[in-house]
């Protein structure tokens, strides 16, 4: 359990009148639903791109419900035709706000692939049919509903929110766009999960205070003019002038608690001379973290100057534990930005309550039998926490969840379990996974409360792991062994990916995971063999992949059963050099992998791989004027080339491959030896030019190892409310 707490509990405001009510059935979609319910308006309406799914793996329904246990009546208005403000006013005015989300997805990545080309399908609407929401649905959505009720607050979130709520590298426009706060028109705007500071902002609105009050909401991002009074700024505009915020000087000590001495400077306090004076009983004397903000450079400057865009992604990324993290200040124009710290994580038993609220866990009557696929996907998972001790660079969680663990009680987990075996339809007696954003990071924690409070790392686990870190597994061996004792369940997978080289350090859960949580295939994702790449994912060696397949191959062996692992590997990331793309080729040879479908790096926003890939600099340490230039696969051609190199044995990318390992000096590379990578060209090929390969559609099996590999950027959903891993 974290440390960090708030100064008030989720559910400790008082409820508002409209409790009266009681709890709807269904959040109303429609104003016969309303009727029904006796209401004549509601207090909030919340605006998704998602169908509505009444589902705690669904964002819309998590923060429908929690509003509701609050007292307040709230209808929900899923993936409105958004031509014009008609569907909009559906349910009426609200009387606080419109609460606006693109759903459980950024927009941009839904509705495109890494290719930039226009997906025909969506796993969020019924039916699985595509161009159901808009491009960058957020502006859009708010846009009608200032057209709709011109006066009505609008209270921004989900991920799409969260991903772009400073000046950002849009990879589908190639250029750099401002807070979608500004694009918006928005009141204000909720980044993270949004339980907590949303609870806080609806309350304040039905006690009349007016959006232009509410400012200081952690969690929470607003326009302004200037900073809030009485807060003190730190200019971080000038590269090698931004203060000590990397290397951060013994973050450990006794002496310093996790920001450079300077900062403790600036706040007057010397270090020296309190450390001599004799113990007196005093108030305690600010953190120099305290009240304060860095001044990002301008959206008008990280917009044309690569370096000071690295230079701004590098502080945010900096400033999100919520123990130490300082306000973010950025103009744009003759406005600005206000960025507060990150809001503070549930605790155990504020986990307990969300996921206990009363979900049907069945998507809305009105879809009929269309089916939803991300629903079908995750009807029998339990999300057992949230947040990633990970960070890595290509992924959103981190700075969408944070990396503080929030965990949820064994009996909250145990209760849902129960209820998915009574009231899913259909259900078999298969629980299809017990994760969240890794399967194995489960009550996991940082053991020192100064460094949990203190820290700036960007990973608790990268490049090593953390002294602190607790990888201690047997909260999770333990709820395993608890949810296969529940009466009418016959098989418990894992289907979120294991961090196989946290498992490892503790070998008795991988033993507990191989022996009984594995259904034949095992996902893990080393992403690549190679080192330059590895290094601007911040991921691990190969070394703890070989470590955690040599105890996966023996604790199979030992249950007797023929399992396989299932390794995920991204193309063309940042970082990575067309000679990397060929190790890693023969590495999956020698192997014998073959995999049918890959991935491309796909830039989400405010991810750091995506600052490396837009400034071609490694923000991932200090931007100097010296700064290592980090090669970037771009470009349709240099993409296509890496996909095609790790899809070695498709004979589609064969003459593309021979062109580059020409090129590259490395032609021995081509024929039929065991060394090879691929065939010279053939009778057959040379009279059609190349034959066609697989271009989509579900893999088939593999004739080489037993199965394939379908990772399809962002179409499975994690379980668990809003969030995207965005590769």
């Amino acid at each position: 359990m974290s440390t960090l707490k708030a100064d008030r509990g989720l559910f400790s405001y008082p409820k508002y009148w409209a409790e009266c009510y009681g709890t709807a059935p269904f959040l109303p979609t429609t104003r016969e639903e309303m009727d029904a319910l006796g209401w004549d308006s509601c207090d909030i309406i919340i605006i998704s791109g998602d169908a509505y799914v009444d589902h705690p793996s669904f964002g819309m329904a998590v923060i429908g419900r929690v509003l509701e246990a609050q007292g307040f009546r709230v209808g929900i208005i899923a993936q409105p035709d958004w031509n014009s403000k008609d569907a909009f006013m559906a349910l009426g005015k609200p009387n606080l706000f419109f609460g606006i989300t693109a759903g459980n997805m950024d927009s941009m990545i839904n509705r495109y692939t890494a290719e930039k080309r226009m997906r025909h399908d969506d796993a969020y609407t019924p039916g699985n049919v595509g161009g159901k929401r808009p491009d960058r649905a957020v502006i859009i959505y708010s846009q009608r509903c200032r057209e709709a009720y011109k006066d009505v607050p609008l209270v921004l979130g989900g991920i799409e929110a969260s991903l772009r709520r400073i000046a950002h590298y849009d990879y589908w426009q190639e250029k750099v766009r401002r807070s979608v706060l500004f694009d918006a028109k928005g009141d204000i705007l909720i980044y993270g999960n949004a339980e907590r500071p949303l609870v806080e902002v609806a309350h304040r609105i039905a006690a009349g205070e007016t959006m232009d009050t509410i400012q200081d909401v952690r969690g929470t991002a607003v326009i302004r003019k200037e900073p809030l009074p009485g807060w003190r700024g730190s200019d971080s505009t000038a590269i090698d002038k931004i203060g000590k915020i990397d290397p951060i000087p013994n973050p450990y000590g006794a002496d310093d608690v996790g920001c450079a001495k300077s900062e403790f400077k600036q706040a007057g306090i010397d270090l020296q001379a309190e450390a001599a004076k004799p113990i007196t009983i005093q108030p305690a004397r600010p953190k120099p973290w305290e009240k304060t903000y860095v001044k990002l450079p301008a959206f008008e400057q990280v917009s044309v100057n690569k370096p000071l865009y690295a230079h701004a992604s590098r502080i945010l990324h900096q400033e999100t534990n919520p123990g130490c993290a300082r306000a973010l200040f950025q103009r744009h124009g003759d406005r600005s930005i206000w960025v507060n710290p990150p809001a503070y994580p549930l605790e155990t038993q504020e986990m307990d309550d969300v996921f206990g609220l009363p979900y049907q866990r069945i998507p809305h009557p009105s879809y009929g039998d269309d089916k939803i696929p991300a629903y079908d996907m995750i009807k029998t998972s339990v999300n057992i926490m949230r947040g990633c001790f990970g960070g890595c660079s290509f992924c959103s969680i981190t700075e969408h969840e944070g990396r503080i663990i929030q965990s949820r009680s064994q009996e909250s987990i145990i209760e849902e379990i129960e209820q998915i075996r009574d009231k899913v339809p259909g259900f078999t007696g298969v629980i299809s996974d017990l994760g969240g954003p890794t399967a194995n990071m489960y009550k996991l924690r940082c053991t020192s409360k100064k460094a949990e409070s203190t820290c700036r790392r960007l990973s608790c686990v990268y490049p090593d792991i953390c002294k602190h870190m607790d990888t201690d597994h047997t909260p999770t061996i333990d709820l395993y062994k608890k949810a296969r004792e529940v009466k009418g369940i016959k098989k418990i997978l894992i289907a979120s990916g294991v961090r196989y080289d946290l498992a490892v350090r503790d070998p008795r859960y991988v033993k507990e995971l191989v022996t009984h949580h594995v259904g034949g295939y095992l996902k893990i994702a080393p992403e690549h063999t190679e080192d330059g790449p590895l290094s601007k994912m911040m991921k691990p060696g190969m070394g703890a992949y070989d470590e955690f397949k040599a105890l996966f191959d023996k604790y199979s062996k030992e249950a007797g059963k023929k399992q396989y692992l299932i390794p995920y590997f991204i193309s063309a990331h940042p970082g990575t050099k067309d000679e990397d793309m060929v190790n890693m080729a023969l590495w999956l040879k020698s192997n014998d992998f073959k995999l049918d479908q890959v991935q491309n790096f796909y830039p989400s926003p405010m991810a750091n791989a995506t600052t490396i890939y837009h400034t071609e600099m490694n923000s991932l340490r200090n931007i100097k004027n010296n700064t290592e230039q980090v090669p970037v696969p771009k470009g349709a051609r240099q993409r296509r080339l890496h996909k095609a190199i790790l899809r070695y044995h498709d004979p589609a990318g064969w003459p593309m491959i021979r062109e580059a390992l020409r090129n590259m000096g490395k032609a021995k590379l081509i024929g039929k030896g065991p060394n090879c990578l691929v065939p010279e060209e053939g009778r057959d090929e040379r009279q059609t030019k190349g034959g066609k390969g697989n271009k989509g559609g579900r893999p088939a099996l593999t004739r080489h190892t037993g199965f394939s590999q379908f990772k399809k950027a962002n179409t499975k959903p994690k379980v668990g409310g809003n969030r995207q891993r965005a590769k």
